[in-house]
């Protein structure tokens, strides 16, 4: 165990390890956020994927089978959140605008993208590499989040919510899951399902009004669901739109890193919440909750890491499941030796087994996973190299074996490039979205094919 203080590898973006003002959107050169060395090995670190002088795995990228498409999103956009639906893709990003910034969206539908509605508009959003809005789709339904700044300073930041009942050609007003109005940080949020009622999760900061206050993890459910749409004709086995009224605000977790992502997905019914952990002597391992009931099951690692340090690596985890399966990705540094892995469990995130290393060495972390038909797990990740950085991808199994990382593109390491994200399209391809931070940013997109990983 090392003593809580930040490792030499890491470059803390936020000042004391809190975020920082907005800044502009996605700029094109700042600090990086994970400079992932070599540093100290571990001997028994699986390495399949060997690096090779650049820091990048052996060998060309020759026959490499993406195909970029054509992005909706307009030149200066960032931060795009992928979405799977019913054979199509959701996309949601953040761009310039006359006004400020807009939060847009639009479907790929395997073909074309449709064209990209605004959700919101204005100059008052809180723009940030890491913490950016998310959109998800349940037919009819869809449910966008974005941030909002306040009007007190630089941590009054807060959370809205939209709606659209027409695949988003109109929304509702914006909503706002917490209720406690103190001028601080909320963000980092995760949108699910569970009966019919969809759900927000985030960090809320509402206890850092005073010095070493915790951030802490809350969820509740928005004054909408979604249920059967009956009959016959286009609409029939759609969803539609039914106001409800919000659920409680409920406490999750009281002490959690300030600045991870979180991810939650649906395991044979049940929620299941994915977010860092800060347990006693500034141990920041990646947790899980499940919404059991009427209440929120105590924060289990997924695995005891014992990742020791003093500020927020900003590297949230990813979950992906499938029925009761469930497959966790995620970004640790115990000891100061950096490494991307997963794990999988068969009892709906009850337990988790043994975690698998699937880096080739030099890893940044900001992760993504998507579970397959058989069972296995795709995991995407940000690996360093000497001229820059990679988004790789690796195929693993739940009984241990794994493919060779896979390079899907060649981008960089710092702040402004984003977290990648990944989605599934029908049952055979793969959509890739990511921010290509040099001259002026820009959403690209790209198609991959899954037998690429057989």
């Amino acid at each position: 165990m090392t003593t809580a203080t930040k490792p030499p590898h890491l470059e803390d973006p936020r000042p004391n390890g809190r975020p920082g003002a907005a800044t502009p959107l996605l700029p094109a050169a700042i600090l990086c956020l994970v400079a992932c060395g070599p540093g100290g090995e571990d001997a028994t670190a699986d390495r399949s994927g060997e690096a090779g002088a650049a820091g990048f795995p052996a060998g060309s990228t020759a026959g490499f089978t993406a195909d970029e498409i054509a992005s909706p999103a307009a030149p200066g956009s960032g931060q795009p959140f992928l979405a799977p639906a019913g054979g199509g893709v959701w996309m949601s990003w953040t761009e310039p605008s006359p006004g400020g910034h807009r939060v847009a969206v639009s479907r790929y539908d395997g073909h074309s993208w449709s064209s990209p509605a605004t959700v919101a508009e204005g100059d008052g959003f809180f723009v940030n590499w890491a913490d950016f809005p998310t959109v998800r789709s349940y037919g009819e339904l869809l449910v966008v989040h974005w941030l909002q700044r306040g009007g007190q300073g630089t941590y009054d930041y807060g959370i809205r919510i939209a709606w659209s009942a027409d695949r988003g050609a109109t929304w509702s007003a914006p909503w706002t899951p917490h209720e406690d109005g103190t001028p601080t940080e909320h963000g980092f949020v995760s949108l699910f399902e569970r009966d019919g009622e969809v759900w927000a999760a985030w960090l809320d900061g509402r206890a850092m009004t005073v010095p070493g206050g915790p951030m802490s993890v809350r969820a509740r459910s928005l004054p909408v669901a979604v249920s059967a749409a009956g009959g016959t004709g286009p609409a029939a086995g759609e969803q539609r739109r039914e106001a409800t009224p919000p659920g409680p605000e409920m406490l999750v977790d009281g002490r959690a890193c300030e600045c991870c992502q979180t991810d939650a997905v649906v395991a044979a019914g049940v929620p299941v919440l994915a977010y860092r952990d800060r347990a006693d002597g500034e141990v920041r391992d990646i947790a899980v909750s499940r919404l059991l009931g009427t209440g929120w099951t105590p924060g289990v690692p997924v695995h005891e890491d014992g990742w020791v340090i003093g500020a927020c690596p900003v590297n949230g985890p990813a979950l992906a499941a499938r029925d009761a399966a469930v497959v966790a990705a995620w970004f640790t540094a115990p000891e100061n030796r950096p490494r991307v892995s997963v794990a999988f469990s068969e009892d709906g995130a009850v337990s988790f087994g043994t975690p698998l290393r699937v880096d080739s060495g030099q890893p940044a972390g900001r992760v993504d996973v998507v579970m397959l038909d058989d069972g296995s797990a795709l995991v995407t990740w940000l690996e360093r190299g000497a001229d820059g950085a990679r988004i790789l991808s690796r195929r693993v199994e739940r009984e241990g074996g794994m493919g060779d990382p896979v390079p899907l593109a060649d981008t960089e390491a710092a702040r402004a490039s984003g977290f990648p994200r990944i989605a599934r399209l029908g049952s055979d391809r793969l959509v890739l979205a990511w921010t290509d931070p040099t001259g002026e940013s820009r959403v690209r997109v790209a198609v991959l094919p899954l037998d690429r990983w057989e």
